[in-house]
């Protein structure tokens, strides 16, 4: 399995409770300070995982009920503080371990985003990791004075983004620089071309002004669900994070995407599925399920219909509270309705979707022993065919503690995770133990 950890900058996570949970509380650390992610960082490099990913959203939303107070009040996802900056603080601060987060190909030049992804590959050694999204939420749009595109035009954007992206990375030929002391020539200007880039949305001259990075740019990772997401991450990703509370529904997603890799010519194993779970683990089963309990109660309804609402970019007020989602017809709420299924497989009304939205956002509660927990982690993959989790937390820090101590040596007793990295740069974490011999 391969092993990632959620996080954002920002006070809460994917649990509105977190921040306000005892735990959190006695910890003392300050979200907005960059000494709780390097902590977090060195729990989860020497946990052996691939990779820290920081969510990002530029937006606070006043989607539910029209007003910005449920997303302040409940720590909604708001704030958030850009977590570019952390990216380098914990390249100094960490050795192996890769280091993610979401930048939007919505609202930037890609020549910034060349530029400064380079940069951030150079000051890891490699472990820089993008996740790239097209920014669904009409909020984030007004606040760089836009409208928000319709899906279609947004990825039909970021192919292109990409593309010039790429372009600008492979400006400057590996060996270009040859810092020939003797004949005072740094790099050859052979080497170094121009892009000459004019398309539907860009246009770019280039060469870029950062030479090639380890990774020629920095991993690609993804979260489509909707078809064009889907095409898209199967054109460039190195690791997808899906959200997919059933496993049955996560082997769809997983099958579709290896599928359409092989349409762009790709191997399906260059890309990771890594599905997302909240563990809660107890030093017995009833002590876990007390422990899922206290930290379920302190998410309020409204709070979670705050968080979803902003997440399908449409106004639940709208909707009754015990009214069935899988049987509602409105555009806006298709791509998430994987997550108004029970395990059963049953219809959830709004209420329930809500409440488990503010809990986890949707990624379902794997709850038990440390033992359990790797029996319902080994379960899912073997449903699912992944290629491992991106764990989320109940508080922090102490529940990521708590997995790296407890289940990750279960893990790697069962064969299921590796004893030590392998490779260098992100990439090469993720395709240990692939068969090629990383």
């Amino acid at each position: 399995m391969h092993l990632a950890q959620f996080l954002t900058h920002g006070p809460s996570f994917h649990s509105l409770g977190m921040w306000r949970h005892p735990k959190t509380v006695e910890a003392g650390y300050d979200w907005r300070r960059p000494q709780l992610y390097e902590h977090i960082a060195r729990v989860c490099e020497r946990g052996l995982f691939d990779m820290v990913f920081f969510a990002d959203l530029n937006y606070i939303s006043d989607t539910f009920t029209g007003t910005l107070d449920p997303a302040l009040r409940f720590a909604a996802q708001a704030p958030e503080h850009d977590p570019m900056p952390l990216l380098s603080w914990l390249g100094a601060t960490t050795r192996t371990i890769g280091l993610a987060a979401t930048f939007s190909t919505s609202n930037q030049h890609p020549f910034y985003a060349a530029r400064m992804w380079a940069t951030i590959d150079h000051l890891t050694g490699g472990r820089a990791g993008w996740n790239a999204v097209t920014s669904l939420n009409s909020n984030q749009s007004a606040n760089y004075g836009l409208e928000r595109a319709a899906s279609d035009q947004r990825y039909d954007k970021a192919h292109e983004f990409m593309q010039v992206c790429r372009k600008l990375w492979n400006s400057w030929d590996e060996d270009a620089v040859v810092m020939d002391h003797e004949n005072a020539i740094f790099a050859d200007p052979t080497r170094v071309r121009r892009i000459e880039h004019e398309g539907q949305f860009f246009k770019s001259r280039g060469p870029l002004n950062v030479v090639r990075s380890p990774q020629n740019g920095p991993a690609i990772l993804q979260a489509g669900t909707s078809p064009k997401g889907q095409d898209f991450a199967a054109k460039y990703a190195d690791a997808l994070f899906a959200i997919q509370p059933r496993a049955e529904d996560g082997a769809r997603y997983r099958d579709s995407i290896r599928s359409q890799m092989e349409d762009f010519g790709r191997q399906p194993d260059d890309c990771k599925v890594l599905f997302g779970m909240q563990p809660v683990i107890g030093e017995s089963a009833t002590h876990a399920r007390e422990k899922q309990a206290e930290h379920n109660e302190l998410v309020p309804l409204q709070a979670g219909l705050t968080i979803l609402s902003a997440h399908l970019d449409f106004d639940l007020s709208v909707i009754g509270l015990d009214d069935d989602m899988t049987t509602r017809t409105e555009p806006q709420l298709e791509r998430m309705r994987t997550r108004f299924l029970k395990p059963d497989g049953s219809g959830m009304t709004l209420r329930e979707v809500a409440q488990r939205h503010g809990e986890s956002v949707g990624l379902p509660q794997f709850v038990g022993t440390a033992n359990d927990i790797a029996d319902q982690m080994e379960a899912y993959i073997e449903t699912a065919g992944g290629d491992g989790f991106m764990i989320s937390p109940i508080y922090s820090p102490g529940a990521i503690e708590e997995f790296v101590d407890q289940v990750v040596p279960e893990l790697q007793r069962r064969g299921l995770f590796r004893r030590e990295y392998k490779g260098s740069t992100m990439r090469e974490l993720l395709r240990q133990g692939d068969g090629s011999g990383v």
